[in-house]
This record gives structure tokens, sequence and C-alpha cells, in this order.
């Protein structure tokens, strides 16, 4: 049985993982050990109101507060000092970690990040609720069993308010690494490999201040099977989405994730020969992703492969190559929901 140290106690640390914790140690007993919640946040104090969690003063501490070979590691830091926190982890004979998409800010930050891992024989998986998403599953069956026919095209939207966090927070630097690395996976998951095609990103602007790279993100993939895929993230829009649409040679399904932790639902709705049928489901994905991840830790598997390490990788490849495109580039915004255009230009960095 295995115990707990999160690394980093902001939005993902303390907001998602802590929570999804206590759940997930009622559900999988034989996974988790009998310990408190270690947590350790290098940039900040202890967090109030927080009794269920001990917090380390460092790395250090925490490897004295817990048993590094029977632990698990949530890096829930940004990107950008995820190698940083790795190597010294793993230094302290720290092995097993389950790290926050995505798995590195860009290629170079991957390099380094698999170095490591290859050097101190780690044990890496990474937070992909779509991937272990009950709706991902129905929809890999339906493109699987053809009965809809072949994919034709594939969009997903992704749109949130983000305001506080990106006007309070720089743990992120570009809307490419926050919600399109779910839609991303999940893409590679149902089409197959890709290359970009195109990609855009818009700065966020609220009044005076002006948040650069956080707007949104407008990425476009060609698969290898010839499919076009389309990802629409933004991060500036009135209200929450996270749909998938997959136009079939014999109809159309539209899926929509659970857009919050407080209706931890998902829909699906099938079009064939004119009729649409609609289901609703639990789909606490979450849930599922961290419980997994700890059976596969704890049984001795390969999380490399049970948790799709290689999916990730390639999302940050993909992702590293959109930020490079979307840094010279402009696209117009494709629609948002049903026909209508936005018409404004996004473009990033301006």
């Amino acid at each position: 049985m295995l115990c707990t140290l999160i690394v980093g106690l902001g939005r993902a640390g303390l907001g998602l993982h802590v929570p999804v914790l206590s759940r997930a140690r009622s559900q999988a007993p034989g996974a988790f050990a009998d310990h408190p919640i270690v947590g350790l946040d290098p940039g900040s104090g202890p967090p109030a109101g927080q009794p269920d969690l001990l917090i380390a003063r460092s790395l250090r501490h925490a490897g004295e507060l817990l048993d590094p070979a029977r632990t698990v590691v949530h890096l829930c830091t940004p990107p950008a000092v995820r190698a940083e926190v790795l190597q010294e982890a793993a230094g302290l004979g720290f092995s097993r970690f389950l790290a926050e998409k995505p798995l590195a800010g860009d290629r170079e930050a991957l390099r380094e990040v698999l170095r490591l891992a290859r050097e101190h024989e780690l044990r890496l998986s990474v937070v992909a609720p779509w991937l272990h998403s009950s709706l991902t599953r129905r929809l890999i069956r339906l493109v699987g069993d053809r009965g809809l026919g072949g994919v034709r095209s594939a969009r997903v939207t992704q749109h949130k308010p983000r305001f506080r966090r990106s006007l309070g927070s720089s743990s992120h630097t570009s809307a490419f690494d926050v919600e399109t690395p779910h839609a991303v996976g999940v893409l590679l998951r149902l089409l197959g490999d890709a290359r970009v095609h195109r990609a855009a990103g818009a700065d966020l602007r609220v009044g005076p201040v002006t948040v650069p790279r956080m707007g949104g993100a407008h990425l476009e993939l060609l698969h290898a099977g010839g499919v076009r895929s389309e990802v629409l993230s933004d991060l500036s829009a009135p209200v929450r989405m996270r749909r998938i649409t997959l136009d079939m040679a014999g109809g159309s399904v539209v899926g929509h994730y659970a857009v919050g932790q407080d209706d931890d639902f998902a829909q699906l709705e099938i079009t064939r020969d004119g009729r649409t049928t609609r289901e609703v489901f639990p789909d606490d994905s979450l849930l599922s992703c961290v419980t997994g991840a700890y059976r596969a830790f704890a049984g001795g598997g390969d999380t490399a492969a049970s948790g799709d390490l290689g999916l990730h990788v390639r999302t940050v490849e993909l992702l590293d190559e959109a930020k490079r495109l979307a840094a010279g580039g402009r696209a117009a915004v494709p629609p948002t929901d049903g026909g209508s255009r936005r018409k404004e230009a996004i473009t990033h960095g301006r």
C-alpha cells in the first residue's frame, strides 16, 4: 500500500488532488496506506484549514515523514519547474510520480524529464482524466465498431472563464497548456498520430490588463489516416463547455464531458438516420485516473504502458510545435457553437 506526497498546493494540488484522494481511498483501500497525505508547496507557507494534510518544510523533510520507496509523488508544480523537482525527489529515493498535465512545457523540458526517468528508473504516470473517462471509452467503442462508418472530422470545444487564475498566477504561460492537453490526448487515442496543420493563440485582456498568450488557443491536426481534427479553447468565454463532436460517414456523435467537480456527469448524443438518442451517465474521470494510477503503482505493473506515457510525450511534442507556430501565425477563430462564427482573429503574443 502506498503513501502520498503532493508537491504544489495550488489549484491542482489542493483543489483537485486532495479531495479526489479522499474519495479514492474509500474506493480502492488496498492501494492506499493508512497514513496522512503529506503536502509541500515550495512557493508558499502552509495552507489554512487543512487538518488532514501533513505539511512538509522541504522535499528532504518529506522524505523523513514518508518512506520514499512506498510513496507516490503528485507533481502539481508548473511545467517549467517540473524537471527540477523531479530530479531532487529522485535523488531522495522517490520513484513513483503522478504528474499533472502536460508532462512538460516544451520539447527541451520533456527530454530532461525522460532522461531523469531513465537514469533513476522512475515510474511516471500523468493526470489525464479525459483518457480515463467513461465518455471517452464510449467514443472509442463507437469509432472502433464502425457502426456509424468512419470518422470524417472531429472538433473539441473547451471553453471556460479563467480570469482570476490567469491574472493572479504565472503557473501557466500559454493557453495551450491549460485545457488543450486533454483534447489532444483523446484525439490521438481516437484517430491516431497527427501533425500540426495550423495553430493560433490569443492574449487575455481585462480592461487595461493584458496577460500574454492566456486568452485562448486554436489548433488543427492532420491525422495519419487523413482525418482532420481541431481544438478550440477559449479561456475568456462567459460559459463553460467541454464538448467533442465527431462527424462520421453514417451520422454524428456529440459528447459533453463534465464541466466541474460539482456535477460529474457526462452526456452522449448519437444521430443516425435523422434520429438522435441522448444518454446521461456518471463520469468521475479524475477519480478513475487516480485510482488506476495507484493500482498500477501498487501492483508493480508497467505504468509507462498503462498510463499512456507515450501518448503524453506525443501530446507535449505537438503542443510545443503548436506554440512555436502560433507565436508567429494568425488564424481566424472557427465557430464556437452551432453555426455562429466569431469574426475576430486571434494572435499569439500581440
